[in-house]
This record gives C-alpha cells, structure tokens and sequence, in this order.
C-alpha cells in the first residue's frame, strides 16, 4: 500500500523547502510528503491522489498565498478528502483569519511562523493530528475502480471481462457513490457519455475501454512468444485447459488461446457440486483459476483475449490465424471452443442486452439485483446454479421453464435444492415473448403454454440460459460440422466404413480427431459429446494421447 500523504503548501519557496525537510524527517518513514507551491497546484495534486485512490492524512497550508489562500484551499479540498485533518501555517498578524476559519474550513489546528524548534512547536501538535487520523483510516482499496452506469453495456462488458479473468476491481455506480461524479470528473471525462472509467492504481486510466486495452494494461498475454508449437488449443474451458495441462505436462510445446477468459461457460458457474473430489462443491471460476495455474506452472502459453479467426493447412502444419493479423503453426490442433448461449430472439431485446439482460449467470450483477425480483430463462444445470446463486441476493427469482417441469434437463440435486429454497418460483410452460424498456429493462411480456394468457411484469434483471450453440464459422471449408456448427469426429466421420472425403491417411481417424489429420475436437463444441464438465475434462486429457499418436508419424 502507499503511504499516505502529507501536503504541504506554500508559495514562498526558502518556507516550502523548511517545512517539507522538517515534515520528511519526522514523518517520512511513514508518510510520503508532497509539496505544491499555490492553491490551484494543490488542487490539482489532491484531484490526481484521489485519482489514483491514495490517502491525505494531513494538510498543512500557509495562509497568505496569492490566487487561492489557504483557507480556501482547506474548503475545496475538504470536499475531496473530509477526512484529513486540517492545518494552518500563519502569521501572527493572520491569526483572526485562523481563527474565524476553525468553523467554515473545519481548521483543526492553526501554527504560527516560524515553527522553530520543530521539536517543541510543530511535532508535538502533528503527532496529535496524525494519530488521531490514524485511529480512524481505513486502508482504501488497492486495485482497478471501474466507473459506470449499471445499465451500461460496455460497463457489463469490463466488469464481466474483469471478472472472469479473476482481476480484482471495485465497482463505483455513478448514481449511487457520491465520489463516482467527482472522480470522472478529476479524469476530465465528459460526464456519463464517456463511461466506464477505468481507474489503475498507478494513476493511469482507460475511458471506454475495449478487453483488449484493458489486458494489456493489467499484463494479460495476447501475442505468442514463438511462432511454432507442438500443440495448439482454442478454447480454454475444461476440455482446453485439461488437454493443456497434459499436453504440456507430457512434454509438448503448447500454446491456448482464449477469446473472453478461462473457464469458458462452465468459469461463469456459481457452484459446480457434482465434480468428482470436490464433496462442498466449488465455484466455476475457482475451477478456472486452479486450471490456469497448473497449466501455466508445466510451461503453457495462454493467450488471451485473443480471437483466432480462420486456419490453414501447409502439411505437415496447421496455421492459425489471429484477429490481430498474426499467425501461430503448430504440428496438432485442438478445438475445444465450447458452446455459447443462444441469444433470446423476442422483440426488444438486442437493445437491452447489458442494459438488464444479460447471458449466462453473469455474476457481477449479482449484489446489484439486492431484494429485486430477478427472471432467469432456461430450465438446465447452468439456469438451476444462477438461481441458487441469486437467491442469496434477490428477494424472490422466477425461473421462466419451457418444459413442462425441471426433470428433464437438470440434475435432481439441483432440483431438490431449488425446491427447498423459499424465494426461488419455478414456472413451467412460461417462455419470454417480448422485454420492455427505453435505456435499460423495465418488462417482459411471459406467455404461459398452459392457459395460453399473456401477462407483462415489471423487470429490471432478466437473465438467458437457453441452449447453447458452438462458434465455428471460422472453420467453414475446412473443418466437417453438422447443420448446428458441431464439429464431426471420429466414428461419426465413417459412412459404410469409408473415411470422410479428403481424407489421406491409410488409417480412420481417431475417436476425438475431424476430418483433417492432426486436427481434434474435445468438449461441449464436439458433435455427440456429453454437456458436462467432467466429460469435458476427460475428452480434453484422453485428446492428448491421440496427439501423441498422430505426432509420432509426422
């Protein structure tokens, strides 16, 4: 943490200079002393420590000053820092100015010129000021503050991307925290049209910024540091970070890339309580967290955000493409991108996505749905998770369930819980057919299957959990999908024992490999796989072996 501040201020520079030497060596392994030499320099020094979320233990502010006195100055920095404590250097001619300022500067303490011996006319009295300052401080926070409207998209966006790359930061709502103004404000934004802020706590920061500004701002990795590798993986979900972790472990140069955050969709889950060694169950991104750790101490290059956008073949290479324009070879490739939540195709809602609706249990907004009604659709695992999850926060949520009940599609444990949770509503046949809402959500018109009725609610959070579907446009043309954009692999290449069109080798091709020798699919993005994350772990492991088979014949 940085020390807190000391500001001293004075316009004559022999008195700046005695003042700053005594306070440095009696204070200045304890506090940093900065000096300004005017009111408006003050001003603009307290601005930028409050920008970069610093502490003012004291200042102390010579009286007779040109432009700005230091009463004034006092004023206005009060309203930055009420609670530094507050002192006055002054002549002894200015002494009624001190006085009379004890009430409208809340003055705590008024020092005649000079203060010689420091010993026994100003240490004392600042020994008093600073202890008591310092029985009451409260460390502030140490790390990013993200400034924004909560029904902002781009400030859903950063705080989402913060998140699940497991960045500490601190949300300051500008309608809520009387210090959100004033900081954008300091940072010469142009008010609420300039949001998010991005805040850092070497004082820099970030307006608007994109995921890709913010993680090369915070050391995130997103250009690889060799152009070739043994083994390359899209997607860092279970399945990808598993086969990193094996395929690195086992000795193979192996670089993933991720286009959002580690963990893929099951990173966003609030509890996963049916993972083999975890009995009390654990969060999505502590999963994420301990997977990136341990790939990363075999030696894995994770790269991200970082979107690969189309791939070649240059036998025996396979060239990916890179969004920024640059291009990774590798010998093996593993797709392993996951699937995405379908978006809700109602009227309304593209305009209102991040402005109360939002896709998969996105658990920043959690503490913000406090004793809110909170709408979740789906009827799965992930929709079963987000309503245990919001249920600590929300007075009541409704699970709006095409199916005529929960059976079908989500575990019984979740069920049992569900039922037992006293604010969770479930409603089958229920289905979403229009959202509401100018700026951001305001109603949704639900229609219910069972007494074909239409009603309309008021809403403010609506949360989507309806299927999922995989990205893999960017491998049309070379890669075989279904009509859905699941990759084909394995067994399910063959027809009347024929292997797949273009296909060179003498050999069928493994039971995780495409079409394409050397290239394999694993997890939720393959054709047939079962959605879970267990599965996912092990298709990602069990693909290394294959690699390794594919590899001894390069």
């Amino acid at each position: 943490m940085a020390k807190p501040a000391i500001l001293t201020v004075d316009d004559d520079p022999e008195v700046l200079q005695a003042v700053s030497r005594d306070l440095r060596h009696q204070y200045g392994d304890r506090f940093r002393i900065v000096r300004a030499d005017s009111g408006i320099t003050a001003l603009d020094v307290v601005q930028q420590l409050k920008l970069r979320n610093e502490a003012v233990a004291l200042f102390l502010v010579d009286q007779r000053m040109p432009q700005m006195g230091g009463v004034e100055f006092l004023e206005r920095a009060k309203g930055i820092f009420p609670n530094a404590k507050r002192a006055l250097l002054t002549a002894y001619a200015d002494t009624d100015a001190a006085i009379k300022s004890i009430n409208s500067a809340r003055l705590d303490y008024y020092l005649l010129k000079p203060w010689n011996p420091p010993e026994e006319r100003l240490y004392p009295v600042l020994d008093d000021l600073l202890d008591d300052w310092l029985a009451g401080f409260r460390p502030p926070f140490e790390g990013i503050r993200v400034i924004g409207n909560r029904w902002s998209p781009f400030s859903h966006q950063v705080k989402d991307f913060l998140a699940r790359n497991q960045v500490p930061f601190k949300w300051l709502d500008i309608e809520l925290e009387p210090d959100a103004a004033k900081l954008v404000e300091y940072a010469q934004a142009d008010g609420r049209q300039q949001l998010p802020l991005v805040l850092f706590p070497d004082g820099s920061r970030l307006i608007q910024p994109s995921n890709l500004e913010i993680a090369a701002k915070i050391g995130l990795q997103t250009q690889a540091e060799r152009p070739f590798y043994d083994l390359a993986i899209v997607g860092a979900g279970p399945a990808g970070l598993a086969a990193a972790v094996y395929g690195a472990s086992e000795g193979l140069s192996t670089v993933l890339i991720e286009r959002e955050a580690p963990g893929g969709q099951a990173g966003t889950s609030s509890r996963i309580e049916n993972y083999l060694g975890f009995p009390v169950g654990l969060s999505g991104s502590d999963l994420a967290r301990r997977g990136v750790t341990q790939a990363r101490r075999f030696g894995v290059e994770i790269l991200t955000p970082q979107v690969v956008t189309g791939v070649r073949l240059e036998d025996p290479y396979r060239v990916l493409q890179l969004a920024d324009g640059s291009e990774i070879s590798c010998h093996a490739l593993l797709v392993a991108t996951g699937v995405s939540y379908r978006w809700l195709n109602v009227p309304g809602a593209e305009k209102l996505t991040g402005a109360g609706i939002y896709y998969g249990a996105a658990m920043t907004e959690a503490i913000a749905c406090t004793n809110e009604e909170v709408y979740l659709v789906g009827g799965a695992n992930s929709a079963g998770q987000a309503a245990m999850h919001f249920s600590k926060y929300a007075s009541k949520v409704i699970m709006l369930v095409r199916g005529e009940s929960l059976a079908s599609s989500m575990s019984q444990y979740l069920i049992d819980q569900i039922a037992a949770t006293k604010n969770i509503q479930v409603c089958t046949g229920c289905s979403v057919v229009e959202v509401k809402g100018e700026e951001y959500l305001e109603a949704i018109a639900i229609a219910h299957a069972n007494t074909g009725q239409t009603e309309t609610v008021s809403a403010r959070s609506l949360f989507i959990f309806i299927g999922a579907s995989p990205k893999t446009d960017w491998l049309d043309g070379v890669i075989q999908r279904d009509a859905q954009g699941f990759i084909i692999t394995g067994p399910d290449l063959m027809h009347s024992s024929k292997s797949p069109r273009g296909w060179s080798l003498e050999r069928s091709p493994f039971l995780l490999e495409t079409n394409i020798p050397g290239i394999f699919a694993a997890g939720d993005v393959r054709y047939g796989s079962i959605k879970r994350v267990a599965s996912g772990v092990g298709e990602g492991s069990i693909a290394i072996q294959f690699v390794h088979r594919y590899l001894s014949n390069v």
